[in-house]
């Protein structure tokens, strides 16, 4: 339990540092993945060490200098680390000067340097992603590959070359300047944002969310939040997640299928969680005004809020998507503020905003525009027109509980009445 709690808490902090006084992220995941391999063989024989995270991080620094010794550049690396200790009284690999570092707790640093560069904007997005998941978040290889339906040897490769990206085009290991610090934090939080978005609802496959991504991306929020207790962006995301995954174990029925939001059993969300996603939201926007995760926040509180589905503030969604789509130029932000609209203010109303969004041709082939087409025309009682639009959303779900979830709508229309 302690090593699994360590592994939780201490895995970025460990690798971070290793990466910081070695300059290899090979050699620095080895060391950690070795460094826990033995706490698993020494913990249970001598006790757990008061302190687990620096017996990690002495276990791992110790690997590190073994693979380099095989390497054949331990003298020189441990010349550097023993003058520094010697010099400062302290590890090697300090802060640069002009580093953010958080006021007291110079620690952190390292775990913000690992965050930021795995989010490097000058690696392609769906390399941040995996690389993040896999060095921030300790996940294996073979987890990420079967999170994103592709095959190990795939990520393997994605990975290798997101590593080999940094190294080749001398991408700092450092947090950004001060000047540079909201346009990379927009990218960690978008990378967080699009692994939390494949938790809740995966891609493919036939389970409708994995509920192993939606965790990490929470934990990951967590440690961006409690390095970067300052940004309003950062606590919004936490909150929206929190809020989203309070959900989690009233989206899916015993058999897997989906339980849509109006059905779903309200007293099978997770209070903890909606209370601490709320408490996030409770100083209110920033005096810049709301950005687009608070705002995503908010629509998911107007939903945590309501004790039952007709209890939701559909009007006050309706704002809240209005106010997103200002901000961000996405078709699936433009598709959900139409159904919202349908709900705050009449089918019809939704309908021709998704048409709007049809004629776009940005969302050809997402199987969720038909879906909200077909069920705005039965809310109209359109029954052959819902029909159609169910039909083409079926041939174009991912999921197996959305194809089922499909079919139940489908089957349940009123039969029209014979001639």
């Amino acid at each position: 339990a302690a090593l699994r709690e360590a592994y939780s808490s201490d895995w970025a902090r460990v690798v971070a540092t290793l990466i910081r006084v070695t300059g290899d992220w090979d050699v620095a995941e080895e060391a950690a993945a070795g460094a826990f391999e033995r706490a698993a063989v020494t913990w249970p024989r001598d006790g757990v060490p008061r302190n687990p995270g620096a017996w990690l991080t002495t276990a791992g620094r110790n690997a590190a200098l073994d693979r380099l010794r095989r390497r054949g550049v331990e003298a020189e690396k441990v010349r550097e680390w023993a003058e520094v200790e010697r010099v400062t009284g302290r590890a090697a690999g300090a802060p640069d000067p002009g580093d953010v570092v958080a006021d007291d707790r110079p620690d952190w640093d390292d775990r913000l340097r690992l965050v930021f560069t795995c989010a490097h904007p000058a690696l392609p997005l769906d390399a941040r992603v995996a690389l993040t998941l896999r060095v921030v978040g300790g996940l294996e290889t073979r987890e990420i590959a079967r999170a994103f339906l592709v095959p190990e040897a795939t990520m393997g490769q994605r990975i290798s070359r997101a590593k080999a990206k940094i190294r080749n085009a001398a991408i700092p290991y450092r947090v950004p300047t001060a000047d540079l610090l909201p346009e990379r934090l927009d990218g960690v939080l978008a990378v967080l944002y699009l692994i939390a978005n494949e938790g809740y609802l995966a891609s493919r496959g036939d389970a409708l969310q994995r509920v192993d991504l939606a965790l990490e991306a929470i934990r990951l929020s967590r440690m961006v939040v409690a390095l970067m207790p300052e940004s309003d962006e950062a606590r919004s995301l936490l909150a929206m997640l929190l809020l989203q995954h309070a959900r989690s174990g009233a989206r899916a029925d015993a058999a897997g299928d989906l339980v849509p939001l109006p059905e779903q059993d309200r007293s099978r969300w997770d209070a903890a969680r909606v209370a601490e996603g709320l408490a996030l939201l409770a100083d209110g926007a920033p005096p810049a005004g709301p950005g687009p995760y608070r705002l995503q926040a908010e629509i998911q509180a107007v939903h945590a809020r309501a004790r039952h589905a007709d209890d939701t503030d559909w009007p006050a969604i309706a704002a809240h998507y209005d106010a997103l789509a200002a901000l961000v130029d996405s078709p699936v932000v433009a598709l959900n503020r139409a159904i919202a609209h349908g709900l705050a203010f009449g089918p019809q109303v939704g309908l021709d905003e998704l048409a709007r969004v049809a004629a776009s041709g940005r969302l050809d082939g997402y199987h969720l525009l038909p879906a909200a087409r077909a069920d705005l025309l039965r809310r109209l009682g359109e029954t052959d027109a819902a029909a159609a639009h169910y039909r083409e959303a079926l041939a174009l779900a991912p999921t197996a509980p959305e194809r089922r979830f499909l079919e139940r709508r489908l089957a349940g229309l009123p039969t029209p009445p014979s001639d």
